[in-house]
């Protein structure tokens, strides 16, 4: 029986039209030999595929100056296929493993991850779902705590060393590498979510594992009530949440309107369950005056924008192109600040409802 290609990596990258000018959402798929990309995640039947052998990888691409983090992919019937990654790290992880699936297919050889999977065999007998409700019980479980790190407040979670330390202490593994590849597979399953930077970069692929075994490496329980508090640059003191439910990011951001381009700013709040982004005025008044969902949305960095007319805009852009192809852009206050938010509509759109 033919082995099955192995998966390498996934998740929502833009691509461009091979036809025209146009650029969507797409689910893709790297596979040993080749790429694959769906409409949508759930979709059984890929629209397209690319093969691997014979082609070679750019990045980066300026072929598209208003796109940022575009790698180009050509074929070698010298076809061009081109996407757009959410930030610079991502971008560089898609592009590190295409280039290790077509350097092992051109060799004639197997693609091999650096992983503890290779050396660890977890048991069988494990039920992950049984475990995580072992993990959420309120007297022999995970302890969740408030923690504090780069002027954040982490609200309902624990620490990747905690989580180990746990499983380790209640016979589920045998030890702390076996602990991180049963921790991994709680994070792709969706039992575990990241909260903070640390702990987010290696959930994308940035780390020999996707879990880490660090103190200030931050998880929660998708279903706990979760939510980060900032600290005010004015008077250091926490920003207290406005809201129910579990906000993992707010804040003011310039927002462009769909109908006159002009740009206002609005107060943003980003919630996971439901998966959307509201936004209000921020002069006050609890009702939105919109919301985006975020469900299978794509999110990415774009360097400026046509038919700019109130404000000068300053290259700190990002889009939001929802499931259903509708296009959003707004304007954070720097790139860090930008990267932080494309990473936390990341975050919902994966794991949200």
């Amino acid at each position: 029986m033919e082995r099955e290609p192995m998966r390498i990596r996934e998740g929502y990258l833009v691509k461009k039209g091979s036809m025209f000018n146009t650029w969507k959402p797409m689910w893709v798929v790297l596979l040993e030999d080749g790429i694959e990309f769906y409409k949508r995640k759930a979709d059984n039947s890929p629209k397209g595929m690319i093969p691997l052998k014979g082609s070679s990888i750019h990045s980066p691409c300026q072929d598209f100056g208003k796109r940022m983090f575009v790698f180009k992919l050509t074929v070698a019937k010298q076809q061009d296929h081109f996407f757009q990654a959410a930030y610079l790290e991502e971008r560089d992880a898609w592009v590190r493993d295409i280039k290790k699936a077509i350097h092992h297919i051109d060799g004639g050889q197997r693609f091999a991850r650096k992983s503890t999977r290779k050396s660890i065999r977890l048991p069988e007998t494990i039920n992950l779902s049984a475990l995580y409700l072992s993990m959420k019980d309120p007297e022999k479980g995970i302890k969740e705590l408030k923690l504090e790190k780069d002027k954040r407040v982490f609200n309902h979670c624990f620490t990747g060393t905690c989580v180990i330390d746990w499983l380790v202490s209640s016979s589920s593994i045998r030890n702390r590498k076996e602990g991180l590849l049963l921790a991994s597979s709680l994070l792709s399953e969706g039992y575990l979510q990241p909260a903070g930077d640390t702990s987010k970069a290696a959930a994308e692929g940035l780390s020999d594992t996707p879990f880490l075994d660090l103190s200030d490496a931050y998880y929660y329980f998708p279903d706990s009530g979760f939510f980060c508090e900032g600290y005010s640059s004015d008077d250091d003191v926490v920003l207290k949440e406005e809201f129910r439910g579990t906000i993992v990011k707010q804040g003011c951001l310039l927002k462009q309107g769909h109908r006159r381009k002009n740009w206002k700013v609005r107060k943003f709040v980003l919630r996971d369950d439901p998966a959307y982004l509201h936004y209000y005025d921020p002069a006050g008044g609890e009702e939105p005056l919109g919301a985006i969902h975020l469900r299978g949305c794509v999110v990415t960095a774009v360097q400026d924008m046509p038919d700019t007319k109130k404000y000068d805009v300053d290259n700190i852009l990002f889009e939001i192109i929802t499931a259903n192809e509708i296009h959003y852009y707004l304007q954070a206050a720097s790139s860090t600040e930008r990267t932080e938010w494309i990473k936390a509509i990341q975050s919902v759109a994966r794991t949200g409802k």
